[in-house]
C-alpha cells in the first residue's frame, strides 16, 4: 500500500492539512462527483471510496490503471462494499455514523432503492452534509433523466455560441459540465460544512450538470436576460470587444485582446499604425466591433509577417495582453506553467511514478504534493471496516458472503 510517508516524505512531519479532520464517503461514478471530491482529497479529507465487489467498467481493459481514472482518485482508501446486501448496507451505515461528508451522482431512482439517499442517512448521522449531481435535477420534468456531458453542453445553450459563425453547433475540448458541476459541489460541501460548525446539522447540497453548465454561460445568459440579445457563434473574436480574437503570425497564431479605449491606442501605436487612431469609424469601441472584418483583417496582414515570439515580446512590453496558442505538450513546457508546478508527481506501487494534475488553488504554506497514489480496488476494506469496529472474524465472513 503507498502511504502518505512513502508517496512524499517529505509531507509526514508537516502541520495537518486543511480538512484532515473530515472524512468522507466517495459514491460517485464518472467524472462530475469524482471532480468533487477529488478537491476534498487534495487538501486532507479521509476519502473513504466505497466501489461494489464486482469489477466495474473501470476495471475492465485497464482503464483503471489509465490516466483518467488515476488522476481522478488520487488521495482515497479503496473499500468494496455490496450496498445491495443488508450486510454491506449496515456496513455502511456504520460508516455514515462517523462520517463528516457523503458525495454521491447515482440516479435518484437507484439511491433510493439502496436505501443511501439523504433522509437515509441523516437518521443514523444528523450531521452529515450529503452532496449529490445529478443530469438536469433532483426534481421537475428532467429529474429522472440521466445526464452526460455533451447533452448538457447543447442544452445548456453552449454549443450553440463555440465555433466560428455558421459551422452548426461545437462541443468544447473538454467536459465542461461535468467539471464545472464537481466544482461548485465542492463549493456548496464547504458552505454547508462552514454553516454545521454554528448548527450542529447538516444540509443536503445539490446541483446539476443542467444548473452548472448555465452558469457557466455567465454573461452571455446575462445579455439575453437583461437585453434579450441571443448570441451567435463568434469564432475566435470575443462576442462584444474588439479586436479580441486569434491572429496569424510567420510560425503559427497568437491571441490579442486589445479592445479597450487605453490598449487599442498602445496596440496602434505598438504596431507602428497610429493612424488607426484617427480613423474615425475605429476610435470607439462600438465602431470597431461593427466593422470587426475588416480590424481583424489589417491586423492579420501586418501580424504574419513575422514570428509569435516577436508580438509577445513587442506587445507585453507595450501593455498590450497577448499570447501564444500552445499544443497541450507545449502548455506544459511554458517556464510559468512549471513554475507554478501544476503538473506533480504521484508514485504508485503498481504503474510507478507519472505526473498528474494537481489542484490549482494555493493555500500559503500548505503543500499540494499527492500524498497518496491511487489504490487498486479494495486495498483498504479491512482497515477501513476495523475502524468502526468490525472484527477479522467477521471480515471474513464478509469476504466468504460476496459483500466485500
Amino acid at each position: 500500500m503507498t502511504t502518505a510517508a512513502s508517496a512524499n516524505p517529505t509531507t509526514s512531519a508537516q502541520a495537518p492539512l486543511p480538512l484532515s479532520s473530515l472524512t468522507v464517503l466517495d459514491l460517485t461514478l464518472a467524472r462530475a462527483g469524482p471532480t468533487c471530491v477529488r478537491h476534498l482529497a487534495d487538501w486532507g479529507a479521509t476519502i473513504i471510496r466505497i466501489e461494489p465487489p464486482v469489477a466495474s467498467g473501470e476495471d475492465v481493459a485497464g482503464k483503471r490503471d489509465g490516466f483518467d481514472f488515476q488522476n481522478l482518485h488520487r488521495n482515497k482508501r479503496m473499500v468494496r462494499l455490496d450496498l445491495k446486501s443488508s450486510a454491506g448496507h449496515a456496513a455502511f451505515m456504520r460508516l455514515v455514523e462517523r462520517a463528516d461528508v457523503i458525495v454521491e451522482n447515482m440516479r435518484a431512482a437507484v439511491k433510493h432503492r439502496l436505501k443511501v439517499a439523504y433522509e437515509d442517512v441523516r437518521k443514523i448521522n444528523p450531521r452529515i452534509v450529503y452532496g449529490s449531481i445529478s443530469g438536469f435535477g433532483q426534481t421537475g420534468p428532467y429529474g429522472k433523466r440521466a445526464g452526460v456531458d455533451q447533452i448538457v453542453q447543447g442544452m445548456g445553450g453552449l454549443m450553440s455560441i463555440t465555433g466560428l459563425p455558421g459551422q452548426g453547433p461545437v462541443r468544447v475540448g473538454i467536459p465542461i459540465a461535468d467539471l464545472t458541476a464537481g466544482n461548485l459541489l465542492a463549493l456548496g460541501i464547504m458552505i454547508a460544512l462552514f454553516e454545521r460548525n454554528a448548527t450542529g446539522v447538516g444540509r443536503w447540497v445539490h446541483t446539476s450538470l443542467l444548473e452548472s453548465q448555465v452558469f457557466m454561460l455567465d454573461f452571455q445568459a446575462a445579455r439575453y436576460l437583461k437585453d434579450g440579445e441571443v448570441a451567435k457563434q463568434a469564432g475566435n473574436d470575443h462576442p462584444t470587444g474588439i479586436p479580441t480574437g486569434v491572429f496569424p503570425t510567420s510560425d503559427g497564431h497568437i491571441n490579442i485582446a486589445a479592445s479597450s479605449g487605453r490598449v487599442w491606442e498602445r496596440f496602434c501605436d505598438a504596431i507602428g499604425r497610429t493612424d488607426w487612431k484617427e480613423k474615425e469609424e475605429w476610435k470607439l469601441l462600438a465602431g470597431r466591433s461593427k466593422d470587426r472584418k475588416n480590424v481583424n483583417a489589417a491586423i492579420a496582414e501586418i501580424t504574419r509577417h513575422k514570428p509569435s515570439q516577436h508580438w509577445v515580446e513587442l506587445f507585453e512590453e507595450a501593455g498590450v495582453p497577448c499570447g501564444p496558442i500552445y499544443s497541450i505538450d507545449q502548455v506544459f513546457a511554458d517556464p510559468q506553467v512549471r513554475h507554478l508546478g501544476i503538473a506533480r508527481p504521484m508514485a504508485s506501487k503498481q504503474l510507478g511514478t507519472f505526473d498528474v494534475v494537481a489542484s490549482a488553488i494555493n493555500i500559503t504554506d500548505v503543500p499540494k504534493d499527492i500524498r497518496s497514489a491511487t489504490a487498486p480496488a479494495g486495498e483498504q476494506t479491512d482497515e477501513v471496516l476495523a475502524s468502526v469496529g468490525y472484527t477479522p472474524a467477521e471480515i471474513e465472513k464478509l469476504r466468504a458472503q460476496g459483500v466485500i
